[in-house]
């Protein structure tokens, strides 16, 4: 499985909230659009590309197996295989625009 959603559980707005990344930009698009999320919900700015979901699509998603549960530790540790944001050293298309 390429998927994972973490453990972060982070507290905001009244809800739980946790990372879902993947190895591939492709099969985290796939299976977010399979949870109901839309693309442009996707954080793209940050070194590893992933959608923010809330405990119960956090829920969903292992439970369908779609997504494997890690913990937010391991999602540090594990952050630069995961694929990239924009602010990655890793992309493809070149660095960043950093502004005037």
């Amino acid at each position: 499985m390429a998927v994972y959603v973490d453990d972060a559980r982070i507290s905001w707005r009244g809800r739980r909230w946790s990372h879902l990344v993947a190895d591939e930009p492709d099969e985290l698009h796939r299976v977010a659009a399979r949870l109901g999320l839309r693309r442009e919900w996707a954080q793209e700015r940050g070194r590893t590309l992933h959608y923010d979901v809330p405990d119960e699509v956090r829920a969903r998603a292992i439970d369908l197996g779609v997504a494997e549960s890690i913990t937010w530790r391991e999602l540090a540790r594990r952050r630069a295989t995961f694929a990239p944001g924009s602010r990655s050293s890793r992309r493809s298309d070149g660095p960043a625009h950093r502004g005037p």
